[in-house]
């Protein structure tokens, strides 16, 4: 009973993670292996979880400063203006807003895409099984 269920869990692919393997994560990933294999090493973890490489810096970054309490970045930006600071934050909050709503809205928009290749894909294939003569009317 087990051993079936596992059976069936590996043909449906419920198991296997589905990378995201774009042109341009393998080039990443090339370019990461013979710069550094570390590098490329942590590139294809990185796109075996399903992941874009367009998104690792941004993931690098957060979780250096959450190690490192954005120690560079703070310096770099001081300004003695509060106001300024407070107004400067508000901004970067409100594009790390805009890039999470461009970040759904891509998700979403790649599950549609999924979704409608699926129907077309379910659609043809019942076009064909209505089309296609059977094994009995042959013999």
């Amino acid at each position: 009973m087990g051993s079936e269920r596992r059976q069936s869990r590996f043909r449906s692919g419920g198991c296997r993670r589905q990378g995201n393997w774009s042109g341009m994560n393998i080039a990443a990933m090339v370019v990461g292996f013979v710069f550094f294999w570390p590098v490329g090493l942590v590139v294809l973890f990185w796109i075996m979880t399903g992941r874009n490489v367009r998104d690792l810096p941004a993931a690098v970054q957060s979780i250096w400063a959450r190690f490192f309490g954005n120690w560079g970045s703070e310096r770099m930006s001081a300004n003695d203006n509060i106001v300024f600071n407070e107004f400067q934050q508000t901004q970067y909050d409100r594009i790390a807003e805009i890039k999470g709503e461009i970040r759904d809205r891509a998700k979403r928009f790649d599950d549609f895409r999924n979704d409608a290749k699926r129907r077309a894909d379910e659609a043809e294939f019942n076009q064909f099984m209505a089309s296609a003569p059977t094994a009995e009317s042959n013999s």
